[in-house]
């Protein structure tokens, strides 16, 4: 597993292009692809209980497909997960995940596991008692539209009860992969992954719809008809000439009243979000990659290297090659 976990950072690769959608936020959900996944099918026997170290980027989830367990995030109140319920951590906090509340805790990676394939394990762990079995993942957003939603979610996500005109498909596909996870067929471990990813979406989409705080900030101006569309053409486009008046036209409205709007809405003017999407595409991809300076400033609508190089310093206060990585071949 440790193996496993270290290859994650190296399958990460970062796509600055977005297709052309008529919806900004349905652009967004487009790109929550989820890369560098690792999933575990967990059976797991009272008493138990495990300790998750933070993953760097990443986000984890659990869904209990029989029994139930205990979440505890510090900062948060301990959480009960019953049969079908979803858990998300988006933002890697370490965690601890146990049978009852009182269950001692054993680090993950001093936990043997069975390795079914490179992003794919069986544990089974515990003593003597009732049965608890989750399916449990690590997983990583590959483009900045995505990462930059995880950044608004809270410290977990928990969905124990689904909309009714969506409840009866997502109960069937908990009841699928909790199938598949005791069967575990030929295949069978792509399906259980590709379910849990459309899982994980699902619940993003859900708290999206339902909560307070996505009524406001960069997800309430996605949806705004007038600075959605000007977000998404930042996305779609970093690496063309935008300027204030340009992208008033895109939108069909006066400079000063969208200058006025897309500042209300986003906290920050249209050109310093632009500059900013610009560098953090650049940063993930200075770390992802090895295209040189002069290729990134290019691609990024930068007119030379040095402009690009200023651009980069003035928002992350180091130059661009202080956050340089070795990429992977």
């Amino acid at each position: 597993m440790i193996e496993a976990h270290d290859n994650i950072q190296t399958m990460l690769r970062t796509n600055t292009k977005i297709p052309n959608f008529t919806d900004p936020l349905g652009e967004t959900l487009h790109f929550l692809r989820l890369t560098g996944t690792l999933y575990s099918r967990a059976e797991l026997t009272a008493p138990w209980g495990i300790e998750l170290p933070p993953f760097d980027g990443c986000m984890m989830f659990h869904v209990v497909t029989a029994g139930h367990c205990w979440l505890e995030v510090v900062g948060d109140e301990p959480r009960l997960l019953q049969q079908g319920s979803l858990a998300l951590v988006p933002h890697g906090n370490g965690h601890c995940i146990r049978r009852n509340p009182e269950d001692e805790t054993v680090p993950l990676f001093d936990i043997p596991v069975e390795q079914v394939s490179d992003r794919y394990e069986i544990m089974r762990y515990g003593g003597n008692g009732e049965l608890t079995q989750l399916t449990c993942g690590v997983v990583r957003f590959d483009h900045v539209a995505g990462q930059q939603l995880i950044a608004l979610l809270p410290k977990v996500l928990q969905i124990d009860s689904w909309a009714d005109d969506e409840g009866s498909w997502l109960q069937s596909t908990l009841r699928f992969i909790a199938h598949e996870a005791r069967e575990l067929r030929p295949g069978g471990e792509t399906v259980i992954t590709h379910l849990a990813d459309i899982l994980i979406i699902q619940a993003i989409r859900s708290w999206i719809d339902s909560a307070p705080e996505a009524e406001r900030g960069w997800l309430a101006a996605l949806r705004d008809n007038h600075v959605g569309k000007a977000l998404a053409a930042i996305h779609r486009e970093p690496e063309k000439d935008w300027t204030l008046a340009s992208l008033a036209k895109e939108v069909g409205m006066s400079r000063s009243g969208f200058s006025a709007r897309f500042t209300n809405l986003v906290g920050e003017s249209a050109m310093r979000y632009l500059t900013q999407w610009r560098m953090q595409l650049a940063r993930a991809q200075l770390q992802e990659t090895s295209d040189s300076l002069s290729v990134l400033a290019d691609r990024l609508g930068y007119q030379s290297e040095a402009a690009f190089c200023r651009a980069f310093k003035r928002v992350f206060g180091v130059p661009p090659g202080s956050v340089r990585h070795t990429a992977t071949p």
